[in-house]
């Protein structure tokens, strides 16, 4: 199914942008580009999910999704995996560490949408997630003050990473986060759907 893991050497910095991409979008794309620069990342992994145990209804194939992900996401230092697939893990924070065990040296860093971070608290083993990687947080549209003081931002509020050292998030110790503002892009994968471009 999968092309294999990817390559990363000692001492890079990876930063990971997981989700099911049902379907990836010019979105992911841009909050891809805007991380690569607003933290100093040596790449960008996408995390094509096999499926969110946080959504009832199963996304389209997998295979239909890296498919449309990889045509989609043209960039060098970017590259559309199945890891999870292929690692057997289900869940971000086992994701993590099995990465963590293969590439050991490598440092990484979790993106999200500002979004996720005000819901962060309900993904399973969510403390373990945050006290083993940086997490790079993307304003979107509409989500800046739920994430603001969402449960997690109140509770590692000392460990915030001021947006002046965003761009070194990657050689910081976690627990450490980092919430930038970036040009909006009002697209979403569910808005696709419903207009019945997907699938």
């Amino acid at each position: 199914m999968g092309l294999g893991l990817p390559y990363a050497r000692p001492g890079q910095v990876i930063g990971l942008l997981g989700g099911s991409f049902d379907p990836a979008h010019a979105g992911h794309v841009h909050i891809t580009r805007e991380a690569l620069k607003r933290f100093g990342l040596d790449h960008v992994w996408w995390l094509v999910t096999p499926g969110n145990p946080l959504k009832s209804r199963g996304p389209a194939s997998l295979e239909a999704r890296l498919a449309h992900a990889r045509g989609l996401m043209q960039h060098p230092r970017v590259a559309v995996t199945d890891v999870e697939a292929q690692l057997g893990t289900r869940y971000t924070a086992e994701t993590i560490a099995a990465l963590q065990l293969r590439y050991p040296g490598v440092r990484f860093v979790w993106l999200m949408g500002a979004d996720n971070l005000a819901q962060f608290h309900r993904w399973e083993r969510w403390r373990e997630i945050i006290e083993r990687v940086p997490l790079g947080v993307l304003a979107r549209p509409g989500d800046r003050i739920p994430a603001r003081t969402s449960k997690v931002a109140q509770l590692y509020g000392q460990y915030r990473v001021r947006k002046r050292d965003a761009f070194g998030l990657g050689v910081h110790t976690a627990p450490a986060w980092s919430f930038v503002n970036i040009p909006m892009q009002r697209i979403s994968s569910s808005e696709i759907r419903e207009k019945g471009e997907w699938r």
